[in-house]
């Protein structure tokens, strides 16, 4: 915990440093604040846009992203490393235990379960029910991600509802990291891999897997990622609340009406892919409806991921929705 917190703070002070260089001098100082994601991923594209077309910035804010893993991203708002952070309302309500200033979720950005299972070439699925899937899961060993993670949870979910019992039907291999899923199969120390884009189609380019044989974005309405900050933060300053809202609403337009632009800025933050990767990826997100179309996060998508949860075992204490989730801000933002 201590090397955790130790990055988390030497990142933050680089994002500080950096963003001192970004103050508009024309219309005062931007106000600095940095939002903590758990990996870097292509179904945060709406974010890296609002980013990338200065939406935050005409906001009066500078903001920059910290890559904190292993569930860091969740504990650098609750230490205050973080102003906010994008992540499942799940890991939300599951860090709010006991606390004092709970984390709220104020809008809403995946609003698919974004991520699938991928089997080594050799092994092939027959059928797809889910008797057929209980006789292709059981004995596998699977990258499921980091334990109590949204990858690692829907898995647990999935073997659950199949009748197979997690901890004795499969090995879970859960590491921190969700890049390293694809090494993992890639090397032939497991079998199927949990994941998103882009280790998706890393794992088919580097010939690990073939296309996913199960999508979880098929449970429908999800509230997989959403951007959240402390109650303390929206009481004491909604203004800055609302202009992060506001800009990441703006990016979400451009995501789900200006394919083409979306498609620059991606191409910005994973420079390393292929243009066919890449593509691949956007299909994929576009098929499967992955964006919030409005920045809302409804009661229905947000019992889901708090379904999984409690199915699994992880977290059984309920929740109140009026208590985890705030609309005000999205509702303001769309009466404008």
């Amino acid at each position: 915990m201590k090397k955790i917190k130790g990055a988390l703070a030497l990142m933050l002070a680089a994002a500080l440093i950096l963003s001192g260089c970004g103050a508009n001098s024309g219309k005062g100082a931007l106000k600095d604040i940095v939002i903590a994601e758990p990996v870097h991923l292509i179904a945060y594209l709406p974010l890296y846009v609002a980013i990338d077309k200065g939406y935050f910035k005409e906001e009066g804010l500078n903001v920059k992203l910290i890559t904190a893993t292993g569930g860091a991203h969740v504990t650098s708002v609750v230490s205050g490393d973080a102003w906010g952070v994008i992540g499942g309302p799940d890991s939300i309500q599951i860090a709010n235990k006991g606390s004092k200033d709970p984390i709220t979720a104020v809008v809403n950005v995946v609003n698919r379960a974004n991520v699938y299972l991928m089997a080594n070439k050799k092994l092939k699925l027959k059928g797809n029910s889910d008797k057929d899937l209980a006789a292709f899961l059981k004995g596998k060993s699977i990258a499921a991600g980091r334990y109590g993670g949204s990858p690692d949870l829907l898995t647990r979910w999935l073997l659950l509802k199949v009748g197979l019992n997690p901890n004795k039907d499969v090995k879970l291999d859960e590491p921190a990291d969700a890049t390293a899923v694809v090494s993992l199969v890639a090397q032939g120390k497991d079998d199927i891999a949990n994941g998103a884009e882009p280790q998706i189609n890393d794992g088919i380019k580097k010939g690990a897997w073939g296309e996913p044989f199960y999508g979880f974005p098929s449970l429908g309405d999800y509230a997989y990622s959403v951007i959240s900050t402390k109650e303390s933060t929206i009481k004491k300053d909604p203004q800055t609340v609302q202009k992060v809202v506001n800009a990441v609403l703006k990016g979400l337009k451009v995501v789900n009406d200006n394919k083409k632009e979306a498609y620059k800025i991606l191409k910005k933050e994973f420079p390393t892919a292929s243009d066919a990767s890449l593509k691949a990826s956007m299909d994929r997100a576009y098929k499967d409806q992955l964006w919030s179309k409005d920045g809302y996060i409804s009661p229905a998508a947000v019992a889901k991921p708090l379904d999984v949860v409690k199915k699994t075992g992880i977290y059984t204490q309920g929740y109140q929705y009026s208590k985890l989730v705030d609309m005000s801000f999205v509702k303001k933002a769309q009466k404008k």
